[in-house]
């Protein structure tokens, strides 16, 4: 497995939140690279997350550029269960599913495994073996969770993950903290127990990853983006800081520079 490299000039990187998640889906055949845009795309919204978080994205992505359809939604209620709305129609370019965490303020562990019981249903019933994740904000955060604790054969594996704007090392901000009160939050916080765990253990090989940031993100603020190195071994990281003061963290998902750097990415600078 190989990855084009190119130079990201007037850029670095940055990421927080999670708590609903988006995916792009398509069911490959045989006869199709790893590396093509068949792989499973799934997006994860972030902390207070709902339907609309990537909403837009998706219909830039569908509509704008043409590099697939919505194809599933499924929502996840606050006890966990799984629901699906399929809306592929048939279809069979790749598509995009879009996942919506009920409780949107639950903690790294719930919200992981909430994200692991979709997943899972999307290989039993779809045969996926493989996805692509692509988190923002804590849905960052909890993909990440993902990649290093359910690696077992009965979820799917990753093959590149893409991070926008996730504070690996919690938010700076007591401020936030006097308004934000609940389990996501408190894992949130740094030095949480909870993202001193996700720095336990090693990182798989194999996994190509891209962190986002955008030094106008007063959220997750790069400092804390770059926690991620402490994770993720140089040679599989990507970083791509957006030098904008204007670019704040709700907005990071509504950018057309990054919708260009997650197809460049996930599918263009593929090998086939």
């Amino acid at each position: 497995m190989s990855l084009k490299k190119k130079q990201l000039t007037g850029i670095t990187f940055i990421s927080i939140a999670v708590v609903g998640v988006v995916f792009l889906l398509y069911i490959p055949d045989n006869t199709q690279s790893e590396y093509e845009p068949g792989i499973p795309t799934v997006f994860v919204h972030g902390y207070k997350g709902t339907a609309n978080s990537f909403d837009f994205m998706l219909n830039r992505f569908e509509n704008k550029y043409n590099w697939g359809n919505k194809a599933i939604v499924y929502y996840v209620s606050a006890s966990g269960k799984v629901e699906e709305h399929n809306l592929n129609k048939g279809r069979k370019e790749p598509t995009f599913i879009q996942v919506v965490f009920q409780n949107n303020r639950a903690s790294f562990a719930t919200t992981s495994f909430w994200l692991a019981s979709v997943l899972q249903q999307l290989k039993e019933k779809y045969e996926v073996e493989k996805v692509n994740l692509v988190g923002h904000s804590m849905g960052g955060i909890v993909s990440l969770k993902y990649i290093k604790e359910y690696n077992e054969k009965a979820y799917p594996s990753v093959a590149n993950f893409v991070t926008i704007g996730s504070p690996y090392d919690g938010i700076y901000s007591d401020a936030y903290f006097r308004i934000h009160h609940d389990p996501a939050a408190e894992d949130l916080k740094p030095q949480s127990n909870a993202l001193k765990r996700l720095r336990e253990g090693e990182f798989p090989k194999g996994i190509n990853v891209l962190s986002i940031a955008s030094t106008g993100d007063t959220v997750a603020v790069p400092e804390s983006v770059h926690a991620l190195r402490s994770i993720i071994p140089s040679n599989q990281l990507e970083e791509v800081v957006i030098e904008d003061p204007e670019l704040g963290h709700s907005a990071l998902h509504e950018n057309v520079q990054i919708d260009q750097l997650i197809h460049s990415f996930l599918w263009q600078d593929r090998e086939q």
